[in-house]
């Protein structure tokens, strides 16, 4: 499989930019090989950080690493478009590496704070990428329980128990799992305790038809998710907020942790050190 040739130093480049040469962004035809030489040059990948706001005390405990594109002829290129092009290409490795290096050095930064990285599942089915990572966050310095690691529910895990597998071997590192996303997807009470999770995320289509729909079923429908979480006792983060109406809302249901434009837009590295130090902050658990 090319994801895991990546990961081996004797890749056959020829080989990898044809695969390269087939896959393109139609957002102003951006061939792959493009994405390629952004991360082998390191111009041009950022990664923006979205502060999470703990609903008791109103203070941040963690941000969201989210990684950027700026391609030097279109401009800002949508995660939407070159993550499905980094995993079908195998480039999500580069990617992945990417954020984590950068979020480690926020980390070391902030002891305080906890970073959530997004890890696509299709890294998960193979435990030597997740080695990796784990070598990684060592290497950097930063202790695992800084770092959280987010996979999207609206995506299936492999069947296989790889990413079972790889999933307790990270929680038993000292790192946290969350599942992005949730309500879309594909998870169960009884898939969740199978997977095994430390924060459900609330996607925030759910969060916005607070405001467009005031009828009960709405709110019925967060209610019910923010209960499955605090039965299986994990904490539960709602995205997307941006009203206080929904902030209000949330808080009152029971949810743990809020993210949003209401509190705060994705901010570079150095913003965000300024951000933090213009707030307390909760140190977080070991």
């Amino acid at each position: 499989m090319l994801l895991q040739d990546l990961a081996d130093s004797e890749t056959d480049f020829c080989r990898l930019e044809s695969k390269l040469s087939e896959v393109y962004s139609y957002l102003g035809g951006i061939p792959a090989r493009e994405l390629y030489k952004t991360l082998q040059s390191g111009q041009g990948m950022s990664v923006v950080y979205q502060p999470q706001v703990n609903v008791a005390d109103d203070q941040v405990s963690a941000v969201e690493a989210l990684v950027r594109w700026h391609h030097p002829t279109v401009g800002s290129v949508s995660p939407r478009v070159f993550i499905p092009i980094a995993e079908e290409t195998g480039l999500i490795l580069q990617v992945t590496e990417f954020v984590i290096r950068e979020a480690c050095g926020v980390a070391k930064r902030q002891p305080d704070l906890t970073v959530a990285v997004n890890l696509s599942p299709l890294l998960f089915a193979h435990s030597v990428l997740i080695e990796r990572f784990v070598k990684m966050v060592d290497e950097c310095g930063v202790t695992p329980h800084q770092i959280e690691f987010e996979i999207t529910e609206n995506q299936p895990l492999a069947a296989d128990g790889s990413a079972r597998d790889s999933i307790a071997f990270l929680r038993d590192c000292g790192f946290r799992i969350a599942l992005d996303d949730f309500g879309i997807g594909y998870s169960g009470v009884q898939r969740l305790n199978h997977i095994g999770v430390d924060k459900l995320k609330i996607d925030q289509s759910f969060v916005r038809r607070l405001d467009c729909l005031k009828s009960d079923p709405s709110h019925e429908t967060i209610q019910q998710m923010i209960d499955v979480g605090r039965t299986m006792d994990l904490v539960v983060t709602a995205e997307g907020v941006e009203t206080d109406e929904q902030r209000r809302f949330l808080a009152s249901a029971g949810c743990d942790v809020l993210q949003g434009y209401f509190f705060a837009r994705p901010m570079a590295a150095r913003d965000l050190d300024a951000f933090l130090g213009s707030r307390a902050r909760v140190p977080v658990a070991a």
